[in-house]
Parts: C-alpha cells; structure tokens; sequence
C-alpha cells in the first residue's frame, strides 16, 4: 500500500462546524489486522498517549526518519495535554480514538460505550481541526455495540498483527526480537507510549526502526 498524501489542511477547531462523518459498510467496518502483504510496507500505531514523558521522544525519532504512524489517544490523557495532541496532528500523523478512560468494552453498556467513544472522538475534532476515522479498542477486545457505535461514528476499526507486549515491560532486547521476528509486509505493529513507564518501548523503536529500514521497509499511516 503507498504511502498516502500528506493531509490537507485542516478546519479550526474552533469553527465549531459540526463534523460530517463518512457512512461506513459492514465491511469496512470490521477490524483490520493487516495492509497489503503485496507491499513491503508496515503501519506503526502508537496507543494509550499522549503522554508528556515519552510521546515527544517518539516524535522526534519519527521525524528522524520520515515515518508517518497512527496515534490511538485515550480521551482524559488528550484532554490534559491538548497542545501534544495537536504536535502529533501537525506533525502528520493520524490522531484515532482509544476511548476516553480504556475500560473493557464488553462490561459495558450500549450507552456507556458511546459515551467512551464519542467524548473521545469530539473531544479529538474540537483540538486538531480533524474528526478520527479509525477506533481501536482496548486490548483489541472488540464488542458488537463498539463496532456498531464505531461505524455509526465514522470510524474503522483497526487492530494488529505484531504485538510484542510492550505494554507489560518485558525488557528492550525481548521487544525488538518479538517485532524483528514477526514482522511481515502489510504488518500492523502494537507500540505504546503512555500507560506507564515506556522507555523500554522508546529503546525498541530506536533500534528496530533503522533495521526494518534497511531491510527495505517503509512505513505508512493507513488511509482515512
């Protein structure tokens, strides 16, 4: 899949124009696991920021080397960091929604889980200009109302299909191994950068990036 165009430019956020939400099939809104395995291409998606200690260091490391990733935000972590928010949007990547408080969506009602998702999703337009088309759940634990409230709110759903569990700290060298093992083209990668203490994560993309690159990768945030 090739990279797509940078994004235009964006509404202000402060326009206060109702955003217009795409209609979605049932096709499109079922979860994406992975990209064209014709394409040595990888998505990289970051979850559970923003996050002031590691988020900018990812960042910067990204622009390092010209990567454009997917940022699934958590609502009360974006609302206390607005001016991150809209770093990781002007920077070019793609700003999704992860809920606003990552609770397990299957013990939730119907009505709960469009409060996570839609306060997270206007809370997203209202800061960067730009309404998010991808969801991801928490977890990946994906319920029928979620990815019905999902496509109702314009939103695809992707999940992934490398997951080196950075999440539970297994160490730098056991990160970069689960990701350099896996890794397929079409990939789509799990990082995180909030949550927690990320720098085992921070020091996996560091050495794993310039690997995948020389290995003929390129990186790209899936298509709105």
């Amino acid at each position: 899949m090739p990279s797509p165009a940078p994004p235009s430019a964006a509404p202000s956020a402060a326009s206060g124009a109702v955003p217009v939400r795409r209609v979605l099939t049932e096709s499109e809104a079922k979860p994406v696991y992975d990209l064209d395995p014709a394409q040595r291409v990888v998505a990289l998606t970051i979850d559970d920021g923003p996050d002031p200690r590691h988020t900018p260091t990812v960042l910067a490391l990204f622009e390092q080397y010209g990567i454009r990733a997917t940022f699934f935000l958590i609502g009360e972590n974006a609302v206390e960091h607005p001016a991150l928010v809209r770093e990781i949007a002007d920077r070019g990547h793609h700003i999704a929604n992860h809920t606003w408080t990552h609770p397990e969506l299957r013990h939730l009602s119907e009505t709960q889980v469009r409060d996570e998702l839609e306060r997270t999703s206007d809370l997203l337009q209202r800061t960067t200009g730009r309404q998010p088309t991808w969801f991801r759940a928490p977890g990946g634990d994906w319920s029928a109302a979620s990815l019905r409230i999902a496509a109702d709110l314009g939103m695809r759903n992707m999940a992934w299909s490398v997951d080196p569990r950075d999440w539970a700290r297994p160490g730098t060298s056991a990160i970069i191994d689960r990701v350099l093992k896996s890794v397929r083209p079409g990939s789509i990668v799990l990082n995180h950068d909030g949550g927690g203490d990320r720098s085992q994560t921070v020091a996996a993309l560091k050495a794993y990036l310039p690997v995948l690159i020389d290995s003929g990768y390129s990186f790209t945030a899936p298509p709105n």
